[in-house]
């Protein structure tokens, strides 16, 4: 099996695909990110589902994007020869297809290949009807049916596909995999060349489209194409991750469905595409948020599905033994049952950000926005399971509060600045009374710094965004003890982990990995304190983290040297877009959301 960051990340903004370094597509969800995944060796073996395309022998090849694209070519080079696997999807002509182009280009020598195909439909669990055409073969089960177009003879044997074939330099041998509902007429073939230049042209048209600051770090630029493939595009959502049960240690149960939409990430998310000038992409974000969020206030989830769906049952399957044996692996997540008060002021914060980037919003989202703050006056004084989802008893949580804080003061600034109607002055005063119950409560004066939950002194990283958000000047004392004390304890000088899971508050097994967003609010955090030269310290050692490809899955294990958890994760690509801003704005989206700059927008559409 292949580290989580030997893989690379093909896609066509309805799914995605993950190539290993060896040419195997190891996971695959069809039709899109949320489906029963047909490729699932990536959480057990070849015998759950991949296809695999390279020389003959244990090979290992190096991998790279072509450009500003997802077209994805590994290199592998063998003593007979030279050859190129290139790997991309097309945009799909409607939203019920998928397909994926394989090409193989000979470059020097002849290099014997092989090839194998398994398919298992739902998770690895189902396997298909099998039929030889002339053209490959086509497998059905259900209501999934793919075809495989292949230009060399397969032969099956034991529910398995395999060819032998031989690419000398110049030669270039394609194949293209395409599913589709089975009671529908398939789509027609792609021509695979002219298909390849459209892809290119696709991702290189849109990466050029990029503006601002960040235009010449190639990581940033990676990072917005990232963001882009994990967008569901028919309804602008975009998903945490493509993958789910990656663990956030190995052999734990602390193993997630990320394949989901977090309203959590909304605000950070909409700074880094404002700030790179994707004005369009941030409306189509704003958008989607306001239709997932549209219902009765009190009933606001932490999480919706691509298209706002709200039911996402957990459940665990035991046919497959998970990622280096990590059990169990789980498709859906519970968490969006829990209440999770923070979710209220990141949408406030998001509308406020998108009102102050004049982004147009019209009578009824204000509406809607007044009536989460009626639903939150009830609310915030409650416990609740916090941002980090425990499956342990509520608690008072600091973060959970200081984002109600949020809520209320969005809502305040909104009514000052845009001539809203609302309560102001109660809501100042609800305003002013969270942050005095926070600064009382939340704060540990032996400590000097803010904790994760009231009547506690364990530290939590979420507290790194008491300044990121306007809660507290930079300069205050309790703001700069909780930034050295989280730094002390919680980190190893640049990787942060979360908080202590050997305490057991979040009811599992200890043992996590640092997690990158919030490595990324500790250099945020020393930038907009003035403390340039340390955030970019940290930032530089940080990206250290990211793949040969440019790609983060959710934490780092910084002793292992390698990634954690799912793969690749969009809250991580956030938090190094919005980082890299900080850093060559001085302050950037950081300050703009602390209320002490200019909004993002203002830059990206100078």
């Amino acid at each position: 099996m292949a580290r989580i960051e030997d893989y690379g990340l093909i896609g066509d903004t309805h799914t995605a695909a993950l190539v290993s370094n060896r040419g195997s597509i190891d996971w695959l969800c069809v039709p899109r990110f949320d489906s029963p995944a047909c490729f699932a060796a990536l959480l057990g073996g070849d015998e759950h589902g991949h296809w695999s395309i390279r020389p003959a022998g244990d090979s290992q090849g190096q991998p790279s994007y072509a450009g500003d694209t997802l077209v994805l070519g590994t290199l592998f080079t063998t003593a007979e020869g030279q050859v190129e696997l290139i790997d991309f999807m097309p945009y799909p002509s409607r939203e019920d297809e998928v397909d994926i182009v394989r090409i193989v280009r000979g470059l020097r020598g002849r290099v014997a290949m092989e090839m194998e195909f398994i398919v298992r439909f739902d998770y690895g669990s189902v396997v298909p009807w099998v039929r030889r055409r002339g053209w490959g073969l086509e497998a059905i089960a259900g209501p999934n049916a793919l075809r495989l177009r292949s230009p060399v003879e397969l032969k099956n044997k034991d529910f398995q596909t395999r060819a032998a074939f031989t690419v000398a330099e110049g030669d270039t041998v394609a194949f293209e995999l395409l599913w589709y509902p089975s009671h529908r007429q398939p789509p027609e073939a792609v021509e695979p060349i002219s298909a390849l230049n459209e892809t290119i042209d696709f991702w290189n048209e849109w990466a050029g489209r990029q503006r601002g600051s960040g235009r010449a770090n190639p990581l940033v630029k990676r990072s917005l194409i990232t963001l882009k493939a994990l967008t569901y595009s028919p309804t602008g959502g975009i998903v945490a991750a493509p993958t789910t049960s990656l663990p956030e240690h190995i052999g734990s149960t602390r193993n997630w469905d990320y394949r989901y939409c977090w309203l959590r990430d909304s605000t950070f998310t909409l700074y880094s595409l404002l700030q790179a000038g994707y004005v369009d992409e941030a409306k189509d974000w704003q958008q989607w948020l306001m239709r997932a969020v549209a219902g009765k206030p009190d009933q606001l989830q932490i999480m919706f599905g691509l298209a706002g769906e709200r039911m996402l049952m957990e459940h665990e399957i035991d046919w497959l033994p998970g990622y280096e044996g990590s059990r169990p692996v789980r498709i859906g997540n519970a968490a969006h049952t829990q209440l999770q008060l923070d979710v209220y002021g990141e949408v406030m914060d998001s509308l406020h950000a998108a009102r102050s980037n004049a982004i147009d919003l019209d009578e009824a989202s204000w509406h809607f926005q007044r009536q989460l703050l009626f639903a939150l006056e009830d609310l915030w004084q409650q416990r609740d399971e916090g941002l980090w989802e425990i499956r342990g008893p509520r608690e008072h949580f600091t973060h959970s509060k200081l984002m109600a804080w949020v809520g209320f003061d969005r809502a305040v600034k909104a009514i000052e600045r845009f001539k809203l109607e609302g309560p102001l002055d109660r809501w100042r005063r609800l305003r002013d009374e969270i942050h005095a119950q926070i600064c009382e409560r939340g704060y540990d004066p032996a400590r000097n710094a803010f904790v994760q939950r009231y009547g506690s002194t364990d530290l939590d990283a979420s507290l790194l965004l008491v300044p990121l958000v306007g809660f507290l000047p930079c300069d205050d004392p309790r703001v700069q003890g909780t930034i050295e004390a989280i730094q002390r304890h919680l980190s190893d000088g640049v990787f942060v982990r979360r908080y202590d899971t050997a305490g057991g508050i979040d009811g599992l097994p200890p043992g996590d990995g640092a997690f990158l967003p919030c490595t990324f609010w500790l250099a945020d955090a020393h930038i907009i304190s003035g403390r340039y030269d340390e955030g970019k310290r940290i930032y530089d050692q940080a990206t250290v983290a990211c793949s040969s490809l440019g790609l983060l899955a959710e934490e780092y294990d910084p002793v292992a040297r390698r990634q954690l958890g799912n793969f690749p994760q969009a809250f991580s690509h956030v938090g190094l877009i919005n980082t890299a801003h900080n850093l060559m704005d001085h302050g950037g989206p950081a300050r703009e959301r602390a209320g002490t700059g200019q909004s993002p927008g203002a830059q990206s559409r100078a």
